[in-house]
Protein backbone atom coordinates (compact mmCIF):
# COMPACT_ATOMS: atom_id res chain seq x y z
CA UNK A 1 0.00 0.00 0.00
CA UNK A 2 1.28 3.41 -0.97
CA UNK A 3 1.72 5.81 1.67
CA UNK A 4 1.99 8.51 -0.89
CA UNK A 5 -0.96 10.22 -0.61
CA UNK A 6 0.36 11.11 2.86
CA UNK A 7 2.65 13.69 1.81
CA UNK A 8 0.04 15.77 0.09
CA UNK A 9 -1.25 17.04 3.26
CA UNK A 10 -0.95 20.25 4.05
CA UNK A 11 -0.50 21.45 8.10
CA UNK A 12 -3.10 24.02 8.38
CA UNK A 13 -2.19 26.82 10.96
CA UNK A 14 -5.10 27.28 13.42
CA UNK A 15 -7.01 30.54 12.62
CA UNK A 16 -6.44 33.19 15.21
CA UNK A 17 -9.87 33.00 17.11
CA UNK A 18 -11.73 36.54 17.69
CA UNK A 19 -13.37 36.73 20.65
CA UNK A 20 -16.40 37.87 21.28
CA UNK A 21 -17.56 40.81 23.40
CA UNK A 22 -20.27 40.12 25.33
CA UNK A 23 -22.60 43.73 25.83
CA UNK A 24 -23.64 44.36 29.15
CA UNK A 25 -27.03 45.28 29.72
CA UNK A 26 -28.33 47.20 32.26
CA UNK A 27 -31.42 45.95 34.47
CA UNK A 28 -33.09 49.40 33.05
CA UNK A 29 -32.40 48.54 29.57
CA UNK A 30 -33.94 45.08 29.88
CA UNK A 31 -37.09 46.89 31.65
CA UNK A 32 -37.11 48.94 28.90
CA UNK A 33 -37.19 46.48 26.28
CA UNK A 34 -39.57 44.62 27.82
CA UNK A 35 -42.05 47.69 27.41
CA UNK A 36 -42.88 46.78 23.75
CA UNK A 37 -46.47 46.62 22.68
CA UNK A 38 -48.93 46.41 25.95
CA UNK A 39 -45.94 45.53 27.76
CA UNK A 40 -45.45 48.48 29.69
CA UNK A 41 -48.93 47.97 30.97
CA UNK A 42 -48.69 44.62 32.36
CA UNK A 43 -44.93 46.26 33.96
CA UNK A 44 -46.80 48.78 35.47
CA UNK A 45 -49.70 46.64 37.25
CA UNK A 46 -47.31 44.27 38.24
CA UNK A 47 -44.84 47.46 40.04
CA UNK A 48 -48.09 48.75 41.56
CA UNK A 49 -49.27 45.55 42.96
CA UNK A 50 -45.88 44.51 44.10
CA UNK A 51 -46.06 48.11 45.75
CA UNK A 52 -48.93 47.48 47.20
CA UNK A 53 -48.01 43.21 48.76
CA UNK A 54 -45.41 45.09 50.69
CA UNK A 55 -47.05 48.04 51.89
CA UNK A 56 -49.93 45.81 53.36
CA UNK A 57 -47.84 42.58 54.61
CA UNK A 58 -45.05 45.37 56.47
CA UNK A 59 -48.39 47.62 57.99
CA UNK A 60 -50.30 44.19 58.99
CA UNK A 61 -47.34 42.64 60.17
CA UNK A 62 -46.49 46.07 62.93
CA UNK A 63 -50.38 45.80 63.79
CA UNK A 64 -50.41 42.14 64.55
CA UNK A 65 -47.09 42.89 66.44
CA UNK A 66 -48.55 45.43 68.28
CA UNK A 67 -51.78 43.26 69.06
CA UNK A 68 -49.80 40.38 70.10
CA UNK A 69 -47.94 42.32 72.66
CA UNK A 70 -49.93 41.54 75.88
CA UNK A 71 -49.02 42.66 79.64
CA UNK A 72 -47.49 39.85 81.36
CA UNK A 73 -50.31 37.58 84.25
CA UNK A 74 -53.00 39.66 82.21
CA UNK A 75 -55.53 37.79 82.54
CA UNK A 76 -54.12 36.59 85.95
CA UNK A 77 -54.56 40.44 86.93
CA UNK A 78 -58.05 40.73 85.10
CA UNK A 79 -58.91 37.53 87.69
CA UNK A 80 -57.61 39.12 90.89
CA UNK A 81 -59.53 42.50 90.10
CA UNK A 82 -62.60 40.63 89.90
CA UNK A 83 -62.54 38.18 92.94
CA UNK A 84 -61.52 41.66 94.65
CA UNK A 85 -64.75 43.44 93.62
CA UNK A 86 -62.47 45.86 92.29
CA UNK A 87 -64.60 46.14 88.63
CA UNK A 88 -63.40 49.72 87.81
CA UNK A 89 -59.63 48.95 88.55
CA UNK A 90 -59.95 46.02 86.10
CA UNK A 91 -62.07 48.11 83.50
CA UNK A 92 -59.26 50.63 83.89
CA UNK A 93 -56.80 47.95 83.55
CA UNK A 94 -58.02 47.04 79.80
CA UNK A 95 -58.06 50.04 78.67
CA UNK A 96 -54.49 50.90 79.15
CA UNK A 97 -53.62 47.29 77.41
CA UNK A 98 -53.99 47.95 73.70
CA UNK A 99 -55.07 44.47 72.34
CA UNK A 100 -57.61 42.74 71.37
CA UNK A 101 -58.16 40.60 74.70
CA UNK A 102 -58.28 43.48 76.32
CA UNK A 103 -60.57 45.26 74.29
CA UNK A 104 -63.05 42.21 74.58
CA UNK A 105 -62.92 41.98 77.86
CA UNK A 106 -63.42 45.43 78.53
CA UNK A 107 -66.70 45.37 76.58
CA UNK A 108 -67.58 41.84 78.98
CA UNK A 109 -66.86 44.12 82.57
CA UNK A 110 -69.47 46.98 80.74
CA UNK A 111 -71.83 43.92 80.98
CA UNK A 112 -71.48 43.10 84.73
CA UNK A 113 -74.57 42.52 86.30
CA UNK A 114 -76.68 41.93 83.84
CA UNK A 115 -77.31 38.28 83.06
CA UNK A 116 -74.55 35.89 81.96
CA UNK A 117 -76.19 35.17 78.20
CA UNK A 118 -75.66 39.35 77.63
CA UNK A 119 -72.12 39.15 78.85
CA UNK A 120 -71.52 36.00 76.42
CA UNK A 121 -72.55 37.67 73.41
CA UNK A 122 -70.86 41.16 74.10
CA UNK A 123 -67.83 39.60 74.95
CA UNK A 124 -68.46 37.15 71.13
CA UNK A 125 -69.35 40.41 68.80
CA UNK A 126 -66.38 42.30 70.05
CA UNK A 127 -64.14 39.33 69.71
CA UNK A 128 -65.44 39.35 65.78
CA UNK A 129 -64.99 42.80 65.52
CA UNK A 130 -61.50 42.51 66.68
CA UNK A 131 -60.90 39.50 64.16
CA UNK A 132 -61.86 41.77 61.31
CA UNK A 133 -60.00 44.33 62.53
CA UNK A 134 -56.99 41.95 62.35
CA UNK A 135 -57.48 40.61 58.90
CA UNK A 136 -58.28 44.00 57.32
CA UNK A 137 -56.41 43.90 53.56
CA UNK A 138 -54.69 40.20 54.44
CA UNK A 139 -57.14 38.92 51.58
CA UNK A 140 -55.29 41.22 49.40
CA UNK A 141 -52.10 39.29 49.53
CA UNK A 142 -54.34 35.75 48.70
CA UNK A 143 -55.95 37.36 45.93
CA UNK A 144 -52.30 38.70 44.48
CA UNK A 145 -51.19 35.24 45.30
CA UNK A 146 -53.01 34.02 42.40
CA UNK A 147 -53.26 37.06 40.09
CA UNK A 148 -49.43 38.02 40.16
CA UNK A 149 -48.46 34.84 38.15
CA UNK A 150 -51.67 35.17 36.21
CA UNK A 151 -51.12 38.34 34.81
CA UNK A 152 -47.21 37.49 34.33
CA UNK A 153 -48.93 34.67 32.02
CA UNK A 154 -50.54 37.36 30.06
CA UNK A 155 -47.16 39.26 29.62
CA UNK A 156 -45.84 36.18 28.31
CA UNK A 157 -48.36 35.65 25.77
CA UNK A 158 -48.33 39.30 24.43
CA UNK A 159 -44.81 38.86 23.95
CA UNK A 160 -45.16 35.85 21.89
CA UNK A 161 -47.68 37.45 19.69
CA UNK A 162 -45.07 40.47 19.60
CA UNK A 163 -42.45 37.98 18.70
CA UNK A 164 -44.71 36.25 15.52
CA UNK A 165 -45.92 39.95 14.46
CA UNK A 166 -42.56 40.93 13.99
CA UNK A 167 -41.13 37.77 12.40
CA UNK A 168 -44.05 38.48 9.37
CA UNK A 169 -42.33 41.70 8.61
CA UNK A 170 -39.18 41.02 8.14
CA UNK A 171 -37.38 39.04 5.29
CA UNK A 172 -34.62 37.56 7.50
CA UNK A 173 -34.44 36.83 11.03
CA UNK A 174 -32.55 38.95 13.53
CA UNK A 175 -32.43 38.68 17.33
CA UNK A 176 -32.74 42.57 17.26
CA UNK A 177 -36.17 42.72 16.14
CA UNK A 178 -37.49 39.63 17.91
CA UNK A 179 -35.65 40.35 21.64
CA UNK A 180 -38.30 43.49 22.44
CA UNK A 181 -41.68 40.50 22.16
CA UNK A 182 -38.93 38.49 24.04
CA UNK A 183 -38.20 40.43 26.58
CA UNK A 184 -41.98 41.07 27.38
CA UNK A 185 -42.30 37.58 27.82
CA UNK A 186 -39.71 36.72 29.89
CA UNK A 187 -39.56 40.34 32.28
CA UNK A 188 -43.14 39.59 32.78
CA UNK A 189 -43.33 36.04 33.96
CA UNK A 190 -40.37 36.81 36.26
CA UNK A 191 -42.32 40.09 37.72
CA UNK A 192 -45.49 37.91 37.99
CA UNK A 193 -43.63 35.02 40.13
CA UNK A 194 -42.14 37.17 42.15
CA UNK A 195 -45.50 39.35 43.01
CA UNK A 196 -47.11 35.32 43.45
CA UNK A 197 -44.42 34.23 45.84
CA UNK A 198 -43.79 36.72 47.82
CA UNK A 199 -47.66 37.49 48.11
CA UNK A 200 -48.36 34.17 49.07
CA UNK A 201 -45.73 33.49 52.17
CA UNK A 202 -46.85 36.83 53.11
CA UNK A 203 -50.35 35.94 53.51
CA UNK A 204 -49.41 32.49 55.46
CA UNK A 205 -47.08 34.20 57.48
CA UNK A 206 -49.59 36.69 58.74
CA UNK A 207 -52.89 33.89 58.82
CA UNK A 208 -50.62 31.72 61.17
CA UNK A 209 -50.14 35.28 63.55
CA UNK A 210 -53.93 35.70 63.31
CA UNK A 211 -54.60 32.55 64.64
CA UNK A 212 -52.47 32.70 67.66
CA UNK A 213 -53.77 36.10 68.63
CA UNK A 214 -57.23 34.75 68.33
CA UNK A 215 -56.35 31.79 70.34
CA UNK A 216 -55.06 34.34 72.94
CA UNK A 217 -58.64 35.81 72.70
CA UNK A 218 -60.14 32.69 72.97
CA UNK A 219 -58.00 31.59 76.20
CA UNK A 220 -58.89 34.84 77.61
CA UNK A 221 -62.96 35.17 77.00
CA UNK A 222 -63.12 31.21 78.68
CA UNK A 223 -60.99 32.01 81.71
CA UNK A 224 -62.76 35.47 81.65
CA UNK A 225 -66.60 33.51 81.96
CA UNK A 226 -65.13 30.65 83.78
CA UNK A 227 -64.02 33.67 86.91
CA UNK A 228 -67.70 35.11 86.74
CA UNK A 229 -69.70 31.50 86.87
CA UNK A 230 -67.61 30.96 89.95
CA UNK A 231 -69.51 30.40 93.02
CA UNK A 232 -70.30 33.38 94.82
CA UNK A 233 -70.21 35.54 91.57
Amino acid sequence: MSFNFLLQIQTVAPETTNTVGVKEISVWEIISQSNAGIGWIINLLLLLMFAYVMYVFTERYLALRRASREEADFLSKIKGFLLDGNIDGAKKFCSNSDSPSARMLEKGIDRLGKPIENISIAIENTAKIEIMRLEQKVSFLGTASGAGPMLGFLGTVVGMVIVFIDLQNVSTLDIQVIAPGIMTAMITTVEGLIVGIVAFMGYNYLTERIGRIVYAMENAALEFMDVLNEPGK
